[in-house]
């Protein structure tokens, strides 16, 4: 696979079609537990609304393609340069015996999120990183919230450097991308500790008051960050586009169809709304 291949759609699409009842039924009632809302499934107008939408109807299988960890480093080499890319030490889908490399790097799951393991010094017990990382490989990742991409990633396991400084996690960009136009960048902060995230424009203002933190400093690779994100992003109506600054030098993280699954709130409400409007005129679907 190449960028060509998968900016192109060259590799088909499967019917669009919403899923089984069932499937709607689980969505719905997610959503209202946690939005305290109704979904409006036939004329979604929020972000968080067309994020549920688009787990039931769209089947573009471009996007399990670009959520697979091992696959997308190829595709955003082929984009922006592989100085952009955190190389991958080891991947496959049982770990080895002993530690593919010294540490410290990371352990993660190519076909699921929040399955990642930091591995900082040799004092760590392998054994039960194994273990841990076993449990992934069990059953396909996006089951319990219908998050159909998921399900067609290969299971496996891939082995990164750490890319953290003395040991700490780094901030993440997170660049929300609408019919290829970058227009805000989701800061989170202290993912291990104290998980808080701020939103900005493109330009770094604030709109975001969910915390009391103030603002970080603008990093100083954000233009190319912004550039590079649209780029990737090209020939979809949304996709969020996830970077990091380490020594002052930009790298791709990953690309991601449905953020917080859709139930993330965000702070203020109306950003929900505004994001939805940004979607929706971007073909959003």
């Amino acid at each position: 696979m190449n960028g060509a291949d998968v900016a192109g759609g060259h590799l088909g699409l499967s019917d669009n079609h919403y899923a089984g009842w069932l499937a709607r039924l689980r969505v719905t009632l997610c959503y209202l537990v946690r939005h305290q809302k109704l979904l409006k499934l036939d004329n979604p107008k929020t972000f968080n609304a067309l994020v549920q939408r688009r787990k039931l109807k769209n089947r573009d299988v471009r996007m399990a393609a670009l959520a697979d960890k091992v696959c997308v480093k190829e595709y955003a080499a082929a984009l922006l340069g592989s100085d952009w890319i955190i190389p991958t030490y080891w991947n496959g889908e049982l770990l080895p015996d002993a530690p593919p490399c010294a540490a410290p790097f990371v352990v993660k799951a190519r076909h699921g999120c929040n399955q990642s393991i930091y591995v900082r010094d040799a004092t760590a017990d392998w054994s039960s990183i194994r273990t841990r990382a076993a449990a992934w490989m069990r059953k396909p990742y996006g089951q319990l919230l219908d998050e159909w991409l998921y399900s067609n990633i290969p299971l496996g396991l891939l082995v990164e450097p750490f890319v953290g400084e003395q040991g700490e996690l780094p901030i993440d960009y997170k660049i929300f991308v609408f019919g290829g136009r970058a227009t805000h960048v989701q800061v989170h902060l202290e993912r291990e500790k104290r998980h808080r995230w701020i939103v900005f424009d493109r330009a770094w203002n604030r709109v975001s008051s969910a915390t009391t933190d103030q603002d970080p400093e603008q990093p100083r690779t954000l233009a190319q960050m912004l550039e590079a994100a649209e780029t990737l992003a090209r020939g979809f109506d949304f996709v969020r586009c996830d970077f990091y600054e380490i020594a002052e030098k930009p790298l791709f993280g990953e690309m991601t169809f449905y953020p917080g699954s859709g139930l993330d709130k965000f702070n203020p409400v109306q950003l929900d709304t505004v994001f939805g409007e940004y979607w929706l005129a971007a073909g959003g679907r």
